[in-house]
């Protein structure tokens, strides 16, 4: 595991534009790097897959997953963000905390144990795409193509901290219906009028079961729109968006269910229930070897790719969470240089175990 070649494999991914659902050529880097290591690897649409050269049918699986598509650059950028610098110990660019220092460290990690025959788990990479838009064709397409996966690490960054839970997330949409009229008349049936009671209403719905790792329930109207450009005229109409943060306690369905039964006065919809928590016994073996090497455990609130497994899985990666998406994004090289020392000691102590 060569710490310069693993930088170096960065700055070639971050000098790539990935946009979700764009990411051809970062998975074309990713193919060379298995073909230079003389590792077989698979790929589907821009999902590129690679098992250990021992697998055994017989044996659990372990999935190192992380994704290589990135958010588009934002306006704040002062800095190319494709030119991949090297300032004060920091490597700059779009997707170099989110999550390509995790990414590229993964990879490096799973072809160090490549070749070991002695493990009690098999092992897959998967770099994954569309993770940031949880697109069709991110891991949650991909799983159907793989064998069965025991247990999962999630590469994103966690500063090198175990993220053993993982809050879901549910996008509810609400319309309050109201009587459009010329606003210079008498109306009693303004729907914007019905805004107060409905946040009121949302501010009161109760979930009991709070998580010691995830907190409560947590509902935020995101999305306000009513009315056109023309000032008089009261529309017929208000649609409000709600982003829902589930802890592990609760289904997305019945948190939904919970919140419609509440909201019976209004029209009520969602898009899908597949963004759901996530996490991984704290008794579970890779946790407790993560603790034994000294990492403390916590809940996330941001999501991942964990959203698409319905096996344990863990978060874990270099890497500052409030880094992404951010003006000039950068990651440390000691935080890259760490983390392919962790990987190895903590798969070495929980796949020879």
């Amino acid at each position: 595991m060569n710490p310069n070649q693993t930088i170096e494999f960065l700055q070639d991914l971050i000098r790539i534009p990935s946009f979700s659902e764009e990411e051809e050529n970062t998975a074309n880097r990713i193919e060379r790097w298995f073909v230079d290591h003389e590792i077989h690897c698979n790929r589907w649409h821009h999902n590129v897959w690679a098992a250990n050269k021992y697998f055994d049918v017989n044996k659990p699986t372990l999935l190192l997953n992380s994704h290589h598509d990135t958010v588009k650059p934002n306006q704040g950028y002062t800095r190319d963000p494709y030119e991949p610098k090297i300032e004060n110990g920091k490597l700059f660019g779009l997707g170099s905390n989110d999550a390509g220092g995790a990414l590229v460290s993964l990879i490096s990690t799973f072809t160090h144990f490549y070749h070991h025959q002695d493990l009690n788990h098999n092992l897959i990479l998967a770099a994954t795409a569309e993770e940031e838009i949880s697109g069709k064709n991110s891991l949650k397409g991909l799983l159907k193509h793989l064998p069965k996966i025991d247990v999962a690490l999630v590469g994103e960054p966690t500063l090198l901290k175990l993220a053993v839970a993982e809050r879901g997330c549910l996008v509810i949409n609400v319309k309050l219906h109201g009587t459009p009229s010329h606003a210079a008349h008498p109306n009693d049936d303004n729907p914007i009028h019905k805004i107060p009671l409905f946040l009121k209403i949302i501010q009161s719905i109760p979930f009991h079961k709070t998580s010691s790792l995830l907190g409560d329930v947590k509902i935020t109207p995101t999305i306000v729109k009513a009315g056109d450009i023309v000032h008089n005229v009261v529309p017929a109409l208000v649609e409000v968006v709600l982003d829902v943060r589930v802890n592990e306690h609760y289904s997305n369905e019945e948190v939904f269910e919970q919140i419609k039964e509440r909201l019976f006065e209004y029209e009520v919809s969602t898009k899908g229930f597949d963004l759901r928590s996530s996490s991984i016994p704290l008794n579970h073996p890779l946790v407790k070897a993560g603790q034994d090497l000294g990492k403390e455990t916590y809940g996330s609130p941001t999501l991942s790719d964990m959203a698409a497994l319905s096996c344990p899985s863990l978060k874990l990666g270099p890497g500052d969470s409030t880094r992404s998406h951010s003006a000039d994004e950068f990651i440390y090289i000691e935080e890259i240089e760490n983390a392919l020392v962790f990987y190895k000691n903590l798969l070495t102590k929980f796949l020879k175990s």
